[in-house]
């Protein structure tokens, strides 16, 4: 895995370590016993099945137990325990074969979409309803931008398959699922770029899927807001004011 650079990432990583050397262990430790079976002269006496196999059996199982709790818990953190009231709200949409980013504007509240309105090449790749007020201002883009310290509350959709969101360097991966608006939230930490993969075999172009996480400061992210919102205006003065 790359470095990680989200804050929930250290508590992953680490259990991540965890679990490998848990297996190392138990590969080598179910190694040297066979080779001891092998080696020792066969006993005339009763087995001891209490030591043998059952305390080791028992141990196993709530090893496995506890590792499966622990990882339950540090996937629902970031997705049943719900983000902070003042999380920024970010929509991600997989289409075949392209991730799509949409901020909600100053009214901090996104636009609806319609299926049949759905034009890249016209310039609204989302199907955003130029009727709803609310979705005049609404930024879409290719690239995600993200300032760094501050939480995101991410709703994922898909429009045809189901594509597999994956950011490595954010330790964060979640399906996109046609019908669905699933949320994930994070924190990223670490200014950088990072690659956003799609994990699922959604048609030919699949391997082709990639898109760019930039995390840069608060200023440097708001001066980006500002010049995308400029070209907004720009394409809706030149439109006439369609979205």
């Amino acid at each position: 895995m790359p470095a990680n650079g989200a804050l929930h990432g250290i508590a992953l990583d680490r259990q991540m370590k965890i679990n490998l050397i848990a297996i190392v262990v138990l590969f080598v430790l179910a190694h040297m016993l066979l080779g001891l079976a092998f080696l020792k002269r066969r006993s005339s006496g009763r087995p001891r099945l209490l030591s043998i196999e059952i305390l080791p059996l028992i141990a196993l199982c709530g090893l496995y137990i506890w590792m499966a709790i622990t990882a339950q818990q540090l996937w629902a953190a970031n997705r049943f325990e719900g983000p902070s009231p003042t999380a920024m709200q970010v929509e991600i949409v997989g289409v075949q074969f392209q991730w799509y980013f949409r901020y909600p504007g100053e009214d901090a509240t996104f636009g609806t979409t319609q299926p049949p309105l759905i034009n890249a090449g016209a310039g609204n790749p989302l199907g955003i309803d130029p009727s709803d007020q609310q979705g005049n201002d609404d930024i879409v883009s290719s690239e995600l931008v993200l300032p760094a310290g501050r939480e995101v509350d991410v709703r994922l959709r898909a429009h045809d398959v189901i594509h597999g969101f994956f950011i490595p360097g954010m330790r964060l991966k979640q399906n996109a699922v046609p019908g669905l608006a699933l949320h994930v939230h994070f924190t990223p930490t670490t200014l950088g770029e990072y690659p956003i993969l799609c994990t699922q075999v959604c048609g030919l172009g699949h391997g082709h899927m990639e898109a760019k996480l930039r995390v840069v400061s608060e200023a440097e992210f708001q001066q980006w807001l500002s010049e995308r919102e400029q070209k907004r205006l720009a394409e809706q003065a030149a439109t006439g004011g369609g979205s």
